[in-house]
């Protein structure tokens, strides 16, 4: 059995400790976050770190990394209190994971890897067309964390925007139908599939299955 301890984390090499501790924890969410300036300059990077927080206000929130000098995604997201987080399909994983890389302030990742910009009215922030699931949000507090430099933003969803078929009656989102992506580290990139849904869990009741008669939104 391979045992780590906290004496070994820390004499690891660089990047085999940011992969080791980034997917130690297993799979999660990939998004692309849609921000733009007052001046009107898009910008879009992929992000893997988003949370839900709460249903009543629905709340996301999601870790962002210390504050640079360019981080436009952060500054943008202060600047207009508003901001998108668009689900990732294989189709268009390697255009996604090029919005990671460090372009100049002020050019927009939309335009250098081929993403289309979709508006709604009285919303500022861009949703990513090709998208499948596009959720909107209007900022509602940031956490400066004094541990490691990172910030935490939370927002509450104010748009939705997805296909019928995609939303159950029941409010589940059907992210194996939606082509939804996860992962796991830096660039390990993963197409989960659905298992199955259980019923409430109770103290002494037998766990079983919950009914599949789930219709769907007309």
């Amino acid at each position: 059995m391979l045992k780590i301890n906290s004496e070994h984390i820390a004499q690891m090499e660089k990047y085999c400790r940011i992969n080791l501790i980034n997917s130690v924890a297993g799979y999660k969410s990939l998004n692309l976050l849609g921000t733009i300036s007052p001046d009107g300059i898009t910008n879009l990077s992929v992000v893997s770190s988003a949370f839900h927080l709460g249903s009543n206000p629905p709340l996301i929130g999601i870790v962002m990394r210390p504050e640079r000098e360019h981080n436009d995604t952060l500054k943008n997201i202060k600047d207009t209190g508003h901001y998108t987080l668009n689900n990732v399909q294989s189709e268009w994983l390697q255009q996604a994971h090029q919005t990671s890389a460090s372009y100049p302030s002020g050019v927009s990742e939309f335009d250098q890897c081929g993403f289309s910009k979709e508006y709604l009215p009285s919303f500022k922030a861009p949703f990513v067309r090709q998208s499948s699931i596009r959720i909107g949000l209007e900022l509602r507090d940031v956490i400066g964390m004094e541990l490691n430099g990172t910030t935490i933003v939370i927002g509450e969803v104010m748009h939705i925007l997805t296909e019928n078929e995609v939303i159950g009656d029941d409010g589940l989102v059907d992210h194996e139908r939606a082509g939804t992506m996860a992962v796991t580290g830096l660039d390990a990139y993963y197409q989960p599939k659905f298992t199955e849904r259980l019923a409430y869990a109770k103290p002494g009741i037998t766990v079983s299955l919950k009914s599949e008669e789930v219709r769907l939104y007309p």
